[in-house]
């Protein structure tokens, strides 16, 4: 996912918005790192497309406010040995 930065920040925010995907799993998706997708959608994507950026960005807090909960889970699981 080489190419213009801007456009890989509007790629990026919409899949995640369409998706409800984390930024974990954005990255996985498009081939790049957490950081360029965290840094695509909170620093690029503000100046470049201000609707889609406040979109992307309740997505984000979403996530956040669930990754407590998320890592919980898991760590439940490994004890369990479900994995």
């Amino acid at each position: 996912m080489k190419g213009q930065p801007e456009e890989r920040a509007i790629q990026l925010a919409q899949y995640m918005i369409e998706n409800g995907a984390t930024v974990r799993q954005t990255a996985a998706k498009f081939g790049v790192s957490k950081s360029t997708v965290h840094k695509d959608i909170t620093e690029r994507l503000y100046h470049l497309n201000l609707p889609l950026y406040t979109q992307a960005h309740a997505v984000l807090m979403k996530n956040k406010g669930e990754r407590h909960i998320r890592g919980g889970m898991a760590t439940r699981r490994k004890y369990r040995g479900d994995e």
